[in-house]
């Protein structure tokens, strides 16, 4: 056993490497099914990538099974500041459950705190889509394609605000995020603000709220709108990769 810190600097009791891990996080649970599938034992219902993912659920993000997550006997359960309630946390560590929490508000620092995790927890080297994500998002396109509004919800509107990993990779993609301001990372914004006339596109993912082309488009008639997959901009994992090629001018 060694006591490392996670990325909140909280230190846990770790052996290492870890070879039962539970993940809380869909895009880590991506992550490790693609580089070390045999040392995932459980996941999230919300955690779909990959699609033949074959592990024991142990219920949602926000709502976690905590006795079925003990039951797994794992070494460490990861975890995500914003995705997972620190009250889920703060109890599988007091049942003796070692819980390393990530922390990820931009592109950089999520291929950081991977790789951190993947040496400090997996004892793994980057491994290939960490290194070909680091060197794709390693050079940002010019600012330029326009100013853009990304809404994750609808009645009420919120938006993506400042201090995001989507934000960040917006900027990276060479866009500007209207809302990239204020105290609220995902403020509510009456729907006048958001379909107006100086905006140039209004990205439309499919997760937290499922936009379709029958549920959003419909309700901007001043700018336009383009669906898009909420895994390419919120994901930090291999979809990464996914997201520089699929949304690169």
């Amino acid at each position: 056993m060694a006591v490392v810190h996670d990325d909140l600097g909280d230190p846990l009791d770790l052996a290492r490497p870890a070879t039962r891990i539970v993940s809380l996080v869909p895009s880590i649970t991506e992550a490790l099914a693609t580089d070390v599938p045999e040392r995932l034992v459980g996941a999230t219902q919300w955690c779909t990538h990959p699609a033949d993912l074959d592990v024991p659920r142990v219920r949602g993000t926000k709502n976690p099974d905590l006795d079925a997550v003990r039951a797994l006997a794992p070494d460490v359960v990861v975890a995500n500041k914003e995705e997972n309630r620190e009250l889920d946390v703060r109890r599988l560590r007091e049942a003796g459950v070692p819980v390393w929490v990530t922390d990820i508000e931009t592109v950089g620092g999520a291929l950081d705190s991977l790789e951190r995790f993947y040496a400090t927890v997996l004892g793994l080297e980057p491994t290939e889509w960490l290194r070909t994500a680091r060197a794709c998002w390693g050079m940002p396109m010019p600012p330029g394609r326009g100013r853009v509004a990304v809404p994750i919800w609808r009645d009420p509107w919120m938006v993506v605000g400042p201090r995001t990993y989507t934000g960040d990779l917006l900027r990276l993609l060479g866009w500007q995020n209207t809302y990239d301001s204020g105290e609220d990372r995902y403020p509510r914004v009456p729907l006048d603000e958001i379909d107006r006339d100086d905006l140039d596109l209004v990205l439309l993912p499919d997760e937290p709220y499922v936009f379709t082309a029958e549920d959003g488009p419909e309700a901007f008639r001043k700018v336009p709108t383009r669906l898009v997959s909420g895994r390419l901009l919120t994901w930090y994992g291999p979809a990464m990769v996914q997201a520089h090629h699929e949304l690169s001018p």
